[in-house]
């Protein structure tokens, strides 16, 4: 590699991180579940107590293993071993099915405000919806198998668009009452506005906040094609979360001069951003411009993320798979270099996770709550094995150099990687509960079932790959 190669600066990778880790719809949630701009305060505690710590530690595990090409199983492959390597890999794979399942939905939501520009989506029958979105699942199955990259490149641009615009609202919502002399909410900016109440609903929501900020190990392999590793890393990570809590802060505050915090629609986390947008063009006198632009852009990016979704991770659970563990039926591939029997698995979990919930909510706006919800519970469970590796990584001692440490120090090192970890847990533990028994049940089955098939895939593959 070139000297010159290495010359990505702090900031360069702040903005990077910041577009791979931040979105709009985080805002949303968060103002849905922490009753409105009582999220503020819920945001900063997260972001200090866990993201900064946690996006460090990826930081240092990147510099230690910057030749090993697998992220987060890689790390584990040289810290603890092959077996525990692979159930990383699985972990970070499995996850994705109910992140699938969730996508086709989004599209719909998309496509309805895009065509009707009203929430009448949250009127549909839920039966009819889900078998929509298992159709449009099919579709995305089959243009994934074809190894169509049009859309991939498309959705590359909608998710820039879609991260531009995020940021446009924030800044044109609140200029707006200077520029357009619009009527907007009335904020009390005393302390009980912006202060929690630290209770039961407060810690069964913390799984959404982890989900929110997790993620940032994607940005690891950037680590030691910096400058300045072992000073410049830091300062990237540390802009990254005042960007990522600016960020949150004041996106919380426009929805607070939009929406009544204590009067929060039920319908937030389905229509919220719609509602924004569409409420934005209000102010600013353009109509439904800025609602069906954000429509068309989510809709593509949405489409393109689940087709990404269904190959993306499967690949990185098969292009080096251990025959110890993976039968080799799963490593059958098609003239596209698809992987055919492993699209036939991630078709199966996903269409369960499609069709079930229908003949138990009877809501959409109830099932995109849970579907969220159930996210939030799942796909933090990929985190657990950062900081296992990182706790590892300590506990090795000097046996593995870095450029960059986020603490040298061993048994502080390992206490941190702990506390990452028992957060993390906890929050996915809490996450599991709901008042609902029919979901309560799908939240307790899918994560064991999802990582249950990975416990038993090397038995699996010890019986077939001797045939």
């Amino acid at each position: 590699m070139k000297s010159n190669d290495k010359k990505i600066l702090w900031y360069s990778l702040a903005f990077m991180a910041f577009s791979a880790v931040w979105g709009f719809g985080n805002v949303i949630n968060g103002f849905s579940e922490y009753n409105g701009l009582k999220a503020i305060v819920s945001w900063v505690l997260i972001f200090a107590i866990y993201f900064v710590p946690y996006s460090l530690m990826v930081g240092e595990m990147g510099s230690a293993f910057k030749h090993a090409g697998g992220g987060v199983s890689s790390w584990i492959q040289e810290t603890i071993g092959p077996r525990m390597a692979y159930m990383a890999g699985w972990t970070y794979w499995v996850v994705h099915m109910p992140y699938i399942s969730q996508k086709p939905s989004g599209a719909l939501i998309a496509g309805s405000w895009a065509v009707f520009r009203d929430n009448r989506v949250s009127s549909m029958n839920t039966m009819l919806m889900q078998f929509l979105c298992l159709v449009i699942f099919i579709v995305a199955i089959y243009a994934s198998s074809k190894g169509i990259g049009v859309l991939k490149k498309m959705g590359t641009l909608a998710g820039t668009a879609m991260f531009v615009m995020s940021l446009l609202f924030i800044l044109m919502m609140l200029a707006a009452p200077a520029i357009t002399g619009a009527s907007l909410t009335k904020i009390d900016w005393s302390v009980k506005t912006f202060m929690p109440t630290f209770d039961a609903k407060f810690f069964l929501n913390l799984s959404i906040l982890v989900f929110a900020v997790g993620g940032c190990e994607k940005i690891s392999p950037y680590v030691n094609k910096m400058k300045n590793p072992a000073k410049d890393f830091a300062k990237g990570m540390i802009a990254l979360a005042v960007m990522v809590t600016v960020c949150a802060i004041l996106g919380t505050v426009a929805l607070g001069m939009m929406f009544d915090s204590n009067n929060i629609p039920a319908d937030l986390m389905t229509n919220g951003a719609y509602y924004a947008f569409q409420k934005l063009g209000e102010y600013y006198k353009v109509g439904d411009l800025f609602v069906v632009l954000y429509a068309l852009t989510n809709l593509i990016s949405q489409l393109s993320v689940l087709i990404l979704s269904i190959d993306a991770p499967l690949r990185m659970l098969l292009d080096s798979a251990d025959e110890t563990y993976i039968p080799k039926a799963m490593l059958k591939q098609n003239k596209n270099g698809t992987y055919v029997n492993g699209m036939k698995l991630v078709f199966v979990i996903v269409a369960i996770l499609i069709v079930v919930p229908a003949f138990g909510i009877s809501s959409v706006d109830v099932l995109v709550r849970w579907l969220v919800k159930l996210n939030s519970v799942c796909m933090p469970l990929r985190y657990l094995w950062v900081f296992v590796a990182y706790v590892a990584l300590k506990k090795a001692g000097d046996k593995f150099s870095s450029e960059y440490y986020f603490v040298k120090n061993r048994t502080l090192g390992m206490a941190l990687g702990g506390w990452c970890f028992i957060f993390t847990a906890f929050a996915c533990i809490l996450g599991i509960y709901s008042e609902d028994t029919f979901q309560l049940v799908l939240n307790i089955i899918t994560p064991f079932i999802l990582i249950g098939l990975g416990l038993i895939m090397p038995a699996i593959a010890r019986r077939t790959n001797k045939k």
